[in-house]
This record gives C-alpha cells, structure tokens and sequence, in this order.
C-alpha cells in the first residue's frame, strides 16, 4: 500500500483539485464513517446470532473510500454497488433501518426482504443496486453512463469494484466502451489487498488498477484508500472531468479490510499480525478523527455526541427492522417481470 498519491501521465491528472469543503461537512463525513462502521458491526453481531440469512461481506476499514467517494456525487448521480456494498449505499445515502429489514428479509426492506445483503437497491437516490456477482456492475453502468449522454443532463455514474473485478472480462469491455463513448462514467476500484483469499500482489498483473486507464485512454490513479480527503479530491476530480463531457477515469483507493471475504470466512490466507497492523496504522476513521482534532474542528463534547447519536440511531433501526413485517408467501412472484 502507497501512503502517497501516485500520478500517471495524463493531463487530466497532473494535479488533483482540492474539493473545498467546511468544518460542517467535515463533521457529517466523521459521522458518515462512524454510521458506516456501527451498521457493518452490528450486521456482522445479528449474522452471528443468526437473526441474518444468508452470507453478508462488511466493509470494516474501508469507510474513507465509500464517503469520500460519495461525498462529491449529486443525489441523482447513479451508483452501482457490490457484494460489500453496505458502506456504498449508507455514504449515498440509504436509511440503515431500511436495509436492516432487507437484511432480515422484511417487507418494508428496500426491496421488500427479496434481494438481501447483496441486491439492495433505491432508485430514488441513484442506487443502481448492489451486485452479488463480482464485476457484475460494469454493465449496468455503462447502460447508465449511455443514458445521461443520451438525455445530455451533467449526471455521473460511479461504479465500485474490487481488485479481483478488475481481472474480469466485463472490467476490460466495460472501460473500453466507455472510453469511445466518452461516457461520463468513474471506475472506483476497492483495492483491499485480497480477491476472496487471493492476494492483489499475485493476481493484479501490471503494478495497479489504475495503470490499466492508459490501455483505453483514460486517466488512472492510486490514491490512499484510507484517507478520506485524497479519495475525495481524486473522485472530485473525476468526476468534474465526467460532468464536462470529457470521459471516463479510473480511481483506484487502496485500502484494507479487517473482517474476512465473509463472515465465517478462516482467513488462512492471511495472518492476525498484518490484521492488528492495518487497524493499528492505518485505520481510516482514527485518522480523520485526529486531523478533525488537530484542526481544532472536533471537540471531545462533539464527539461523544456524534458517536452517541450514531449508537442510537443504529439501535432504532434494528428495532424497526425486528419488528417489521414479513413478506406474505402470496407476495413471492411480484416484481420478479416488468410485464407479469
């Protein structure tokens, strides 16, 4: 992992703009972080106590490239998710009580308890939905990224990936059609060091994500993953370039996770030392927490405050979602066809 940005010769590139942003907004990005990191805990806590079906992958550590990318995205802007999206939609804006009950495959889930962990979805503020096949968004964004072009409106469309997606046939197809279309679209690559249980230095042939942008004449870049306000220039800059009419970029944000592939995975590809590591050194949440401090932006009253409220919130959203009912058995095939 670079600590440092790393450029590639691109004129698009050559200098990341700073995104200026307020003391306020730097707090509701902490807080952001705070509410992404709580939900993902207490899901991986329910998943454990079997209150969850199914399998669910958490983002732990890696909240710095889910906020700070969607901290410059416009509510309409699209996004198109992954199998580790929890922290994508929430940074988008989701309602954690909503995707608790899809997570309990509740009725009042966002896709009324039928798509689970994996295929959330809310059109109204630009989730495309999560995808439980890996690399399985390329497309769906590029369809995204034709119609803005098309309806010539100044939207975006951001596609999350992780460094094992970037080895996928879709990645390649994907990137290239965007290129020649020019299409306002941003390659948002999650590189956590592992696809499934298979390192990135093994499996990631030339160097890095981004360095691939040059084969279909793009900008790429690597940016520290876990500091919040780099992702947040590098996406920024991206994403100017798209609503200007000026094509496609790759943002590659190297970061980390702590929990496994999945919950329950043993992990026996990796050591509990370069675990305790990454959370020791580089975790992103304590690291915008100090700068906050340093700038003399949070005090320890607002802390305690904001973190108390994020707690509470959580709490009330698994209430909501425990209570909330199940779908009736006569409900099975709705929304399965456009034209039943």
């Amino acid at each position: 992992m670079t600590a440092a940005i790393t450029h590639f010769d691109h004129p698009s590139f050559k200098e990341i703009l700073e995104v200026k942003i307020t003391k306020q907004e730097k707090l509701d990005l902490f807080r952001k972080m705070l509410l992404v990191r709580a939900f993902e805990e207490k899901a991986g806590e329910l998943f454990q106590q079997n209150l969850i079906p199914g399998f669910i992958h958490l983002s732990i550590g890696e909240e710095a490239s889910s906020v700070g990318t969607c901290s410059v995205l416009r509510k309409e802007d699209y996004v198109a998710s992954t199998h580790r999206g929890h922290g994508h939609l929430i940074a988008k804006g989701a309602d954690p009580k909503f995707m608790f009950a899809e997570l309990f495959g509740k009725a009042t889930g966002y896709c009324k308890g039928k798509g689970g962990s994996m295929h959330i979805a809310d059109f109204s503020i630009g989730i495309l939905g999560a995808n439980g096949v890996v690399a399985g968004g390329f497309p769906i964004i590029v369809g995204a990224g034709l119609s803005i072009k098309l309806r010539k409106t100044d939207q975006v469309a951001v596609v999350f990936f992780g460094d094992g997606a970037a080895n996928r046939g879709p990645f390649h197809e994907a990137a290239n059609m965007a290129a020649i279309w020019k299409l306002p679209v941003i390659f948002v690559c999650e590189n956590n060091l592992y696809a499934s249980t298979t390192p990135a230095t093994y499996a990631l042939a030339g160097g890095s994500v981004s360095a691939r942008a040059a084969g279909y004449g793009m900008p790429g870049i690597s940016v520290n993953g876990n500091d919040l306000l780099e992702v947040r220039k590098a996406v920024g800059e991206a994403v100017e370039r798209a609503r200007k009419g000026e094509g496609p970029s790759i943002v590659e944000n190297e970061t980390y996770r702590y929990r496994g592939h999945f919950e329950g995975d043993p992990q026996r590809y990796r050591s509990q030392k370069e675990i305790e590591s990454f959370k020791n050194k580089s975790d992103p949440i304590q690291r915008f927490r100090n700068l906050l401090k340093r700038e003399g932006v949070l005090s320890d009253k607002q802390e305690k405050a904001i973190r108390g409220d994020v707690i509470l919130q959580i709490e009330e959203a698994v209430s909501y979602a425990k209570g909330a009912p199940l779908p009736r058995p006569e409900e099975a095939l709705e929304d399965l066809f456009v034209n039943p």
